[in-house]
């Protein structure tokens, strides 16, 4: 261990508790839960509708844990220095996985005994289609139902969460761990974790985006919904490490760590990232209008016109997410002092949280329909259920960081790399 390494354990101190604002997180979750259930029984929502934007809610923020877990394991498989300071904050927030397993408990327990396609069509085989015809009697179901059914979802939803609690469990120990005894040989169990842990994300988090968002209309087809889903996990999980680093900073927390460099390298990422998000998404949407294979075209022929040929609102939200979610990004993180300023890079993070948002509500919301097929505005009971749920299980997970912060010191302070971190330099 160099001297360096030892000179930071003992001047840097454990850091200090964030019960108070544990405790606001903690009721704004509840709040944001309980307003969510008020919904219910307000004439014009209703479970299902309740239940849909229920969905968005829990899939935003467990899109960032699972961005966070991969970026922890990309961080050591790249054995990268310049992160070693930011990464921390990342393990403490991985500890929200257990409580998002728990609010998506509802949604499964719903389908399950409540009403089978409360949220998902596929679910039950009497299930009216468009048409006349029953999902039992679908071809297109039928070809599919190997994977979309009921056990398989069931299971999925198990092994999925499993999965993640357990990557994040070991990663967490060997680095909290070495805080305390200096072993280099948790820094080789951790990069061994990610060598297995990657694979393991990359698939799970590509079927639980199948399961969760692209089943909810079954009949599309897509090769690149996995990707689209790990670009947003990916942007959102580094927004997040933004705004902490900033919130730490101004608390005093990360003054003489943190440093121009690190908010550089992470919104160099963001901007990587940003390019990445458009590409794929151009990507699925220039080959699904170059096929014009009607079982691929009509997902985004309901996000544009009603039945009657007139505009939707969400021809409007896709223009936001053109410009929003990538042109403005893009434009913001081109420049150096941008990425530099804390108040700026802070607020170009919270603006892409914003689109990611609406981005999940384009994939979600539209799938329920009205009388005549066409898609509920996006401005309705949806979306104002889909905010509160965001709030809710947003607070749940800030609850959940907070109470990690301080179990373990500030920064991995006996990392091999932590002086290099420290120092880092473009």
């Amino acid at each position: 261990m160099s001297s360096h390494a030892a000179t930071a354990s003992t001047a840097i101190p454990a850091a200090p508790s964030a019960a108070p604002a544990a405790g606001t997180a903690l009721a704004v979750g509840l709040g944001g839960i309980a307003l969510t259930a008020v919904g219910l029984f307000v004439p014009g929502s209703g479970p299902a509708v309740v239940a849909l934007s229920w969905l968005v809610g829990v899939t935003f923020w467990t899109a960032i844990a699972i961005g966070m877990l991969m970026l922890v394991m990309i961080h050591h498989i790249f054995d990268a220095s310049w992160s070693v300071v930011i990464r921390r904050q990342f393990e403490h927030a991985l500890a929200a996985f257990k409580w998002l397993a728990l609010l998506f408990l509802p949604l499964v327990l719903a389908s399950l005994f409540y009403q089978s396609d409360l949220i998902w069509p596929w679910m039950n085989a009497a299930h009216e289609l468009h048409g006349g015809h029953t999902v039992g009697h679908d071809p297109l179901y039928l070809k599919k139902s190997a994977l979309l059914n009921v056990p398989m979802f069931v299971g999925g939803y198990v092994v999925f969460f499993a999965a993640w609690m357990w990557l994040s469990a070991r990663l967490r120990k060997a680095s909290f761990t070495q805080d305390a005894d200096g072993s280099a040989g948790w820094t080789r169990q951790n990069r061994v974790t990610a060598a297995f842990g990657i694979p393991i994300g990359a698939v799970t988090l590509t079927l639980a985006a199948i399961f969760w968002v692209k089943s909810l209309e079954y009949h599309w087809f897509s090769t690149m919904y996995g990707v689209w889903f790990f670009a947003n996990c990916a942007r959102g999980a580094l927004c997040f490490g933004v705004i902490m680093m900033v919130w730490l900073y101004r608390r005093g927390d990360y003054r003489g760590i943190l440093n121009t460099n690190h908010l550089h390298s992470i919104g160099q990422l963001m901007l990587a990232f940003t390019v990445f998000w458009a590409y794929v998404t151009f990507s699925q949407y220039f080959l699904i209008w170059n096929a014009n294979v009607p079982e691929e075209t009509f997902w985004y022929n309901v996000r544009e016109l009603n039945q009657d040929g007139t505009t939707n609102q969400w021809w409007y939200v896709g223009l936001v997410l053109v410009f929003g979610h990538f042109l403005l990004p893009f434009l913001a993180l081109l420049s150096y002092r941008f990425k530099v300023t804390q108040p700026i890079i802070r607020a170009i993070a919270l603006w892409i949280l914003g689109v990611i948002f609406i981005d999940l509500c384009y994939n979600v919301l539209p799938a329920m329909r009205d009388a005549h097929g066409d898609p509920v505005p996006f401005f309705s009971a949806p979306l104002l259920w889909a905010v509160t749920s965001a709030i809710g299980v947003g607070g749940i997970c800030f609850w959940a960081y907070l109470r990690s912060f301080p179990t373990a010191k500030l920064i991995p302070i006996r990392d091999p790399r932590i002086n290099e971190s420290l120092t880092h330099h473009e």
